[in-house]
């Protein structure tokens, strides 16, 4: 079995979406993952499982859908989480001053949107599918964060640099024991 990272896009956000962690590792294991593990209520998995990362992907957004759920999956192999967190183009104050926003396609930014709701001290960056968004100011106070995918011009997903730190130490602790 092969160890994978799935971000699930807007699962118990604002009260929508809403499905307990409990639940969705049970769904996981339904579906032959093994050894699955949760991080937050926001849907960060780790997982053993055989397939690629578009078939697996598509395995638990079926899943999801059947319980009425539309949340969009990024399957990452642990390289790619680890290559975000290393590659991180800034250095905030603090880890959850930046986001790093993993696009579901090739990303076609609004320069100008984002210049007009960018606060002082604000910054944008875009490498190896990944939109770098810093907000000193706080990201829940960023006029960017409700409007970043509109700037990306494609559908993302977003977790802080501290959430990623966190997931990498998970899989790291996970690979200590394989």
């Amino acid at each position: 079995m092969t160890l994978h990272v799935a971000l699930l896009r807007g699962l118990n956000v604002g009260g929508a979406n809403a499905l307990p962690m409990a639940e969705l590792r049970a769904l996981c294991e339904g579906l032959g993952w093994r050894n699955v593990q949760s991080h937050l209520a926001s849907g960060n998995l780790i997982f053993e499982a055989e397939g690629t990362r578009d078939e697996l992907a598509a395995r638990l957004r079926t899943a999801l859908a059947g319980r009425g759920l539309d949340v969009p999956v990024l399957v990452l192999p642990p390289a790619e989480l680890r290559r975000a967190v290393t590659g991180c183009p800034f250095s905030p104050a603090a880890p959850k001053l930046v986001h790093a926003g993993f696009l579901y396609g090739q990303a076609a930014i609004d320069r100008d949107l984002f210049a007009r709701l960018a606060e002082p001290g604000d910054g944008l960056e875009e490498s190896g599918g990944l939109l770098w968004l810093h907000t000193p100011g706080g990201f829940g106070r960023s006029k960017l964060a409700q409007r970043l995918e509109a700037i990306a011009g494609v559908p993302l997903t977003a977790r802080n640099l501290s959430s990623l730190g966190k997931l990498v130490l998970m899989l790291d602790a996970r690979e200590e024991t394989r």
